[in-house]
């Protein structure tokens, strides 16, 4: 239960290396005047419909998974989880206080009522339902092919792609995936992402497919040589990539996943969700 799904701490690997200074770079859109910096806010009155409005909202997260959740080189807790958590207090008028906690902490302190909800990308699994609710899911985490930059074009269907060598991480959802829907394409399994990688920007393999996170911030890092651009997707079948990651609140507190939720839809509908995608996720992966 402690620990962070398999996806997610994936992508954290493949994406710890990317400096502070490439998530500024990367996360460069001009927020809004009317979002404040802190993490404590109370925007004007929203109409919550039936249900009772929260004066204040607690949130706990951890801080070592950027773009997702992460201190700034000047200290301040930040990220697309904190952002989110924001603007879903602003849609209902609520005052905003985001801690940090260890990740092993959060389900624990959620259940002890120590908060109100934990926004730590946690994906939507049978076994984290028994002792928690979610609410919507607010992103998913799509899988992606990339290859190099030019030449013909490429259509990412098993018919297009038959033939063509592609590249994936050995043992994984993604070579999984391939060899199920994929099964004309010559797939060459690697020992990691790097390799993988590695084998595409060589000319080794026609394509890469694995998650569109990783794979975006490879593509605008300095490893890529600005060699290649994604080629087809997203994927998002949730046998093999999950079934999105949802906020979490307690079982015994439905009235605060409907006010989430209408604040998430309200999120959505005001272009502020698609702001916050390209801010963190310039490379347009979903």
């Amino acid at each position: 239960m402690s620990a962070r799904p398999n996806v997610h701490r994936s992508i954290r690997l493949r994406i710890a290396g990317a400096s502070l200074a490439m998530l500024a770079a990367a996360t460069a859109a001009v927020w809004p005047a009317a979002w404040p910096a802190s993490s404590q806010i109370a925007p004007p009155a929203a109409d919550s419909g039936d249900l009772p409005r929260r004066v204040a909202i607690r949130f706990l997260t951890d801080s070592d998974f950027p773009p997702f959740h992460y201190y700034d080189e000047d200290g301040v807790l930040t990220g697309f989880n904190v952002d989110i958590a924001k603007a879903v207090c602003f849609e209902l008028a609520a005052a905003c206080d985001i801690q940090v906690r260890p990740w092993a902490d959060l389900i624990p302190a959620l259940k002890r009522g120590d908060t109100d909800a934990v926004i730590a990308s946690h994906t939507v699994t049978a076994a984290t339902l028994v002792d928690v609710d979610f609410t919507d899911r607010y992103y998913h985490t799509p899988a992606w092919f990339v290859g190099r930059r030019g030449g013909a074009a490429i259509v990412a269907t098993p018919e297009g792609l038959e033939g063509l060598r592609v590249g994936v991480t050995k043992s994984g959802p993604h070579e999984a995936y391939l060899k199920t829907f994929f099964r004309g394409s010559a797939i060459v399994p690697f020992d990691s992402p790097e390799l993988a990688r590695d084998a595409l920007t060589a000319g080794k393999v026609d394509l890469n497919f694995d998650d569109g996170i990783s794979l975006a911030f490879w593509l605008n890092g300095t490893n890529s040589r600005a060699c290649c651009e994604f080629k087809g997707g997203p994927f998002n079948e949730a046998k093999f990539f999950g079934d999105g990651v949802g906020i979490m609140v307690r079982k015994q507190d439905p009235q605060l996943k409907g006010l989430i939720n209408q604040a998430l839809r309200r999120v959505r509908e005001t272009g502020r969700h698609e702001e916050l995608l390209l801010r963190y996720f310039p490379s347009r992966i979903y």
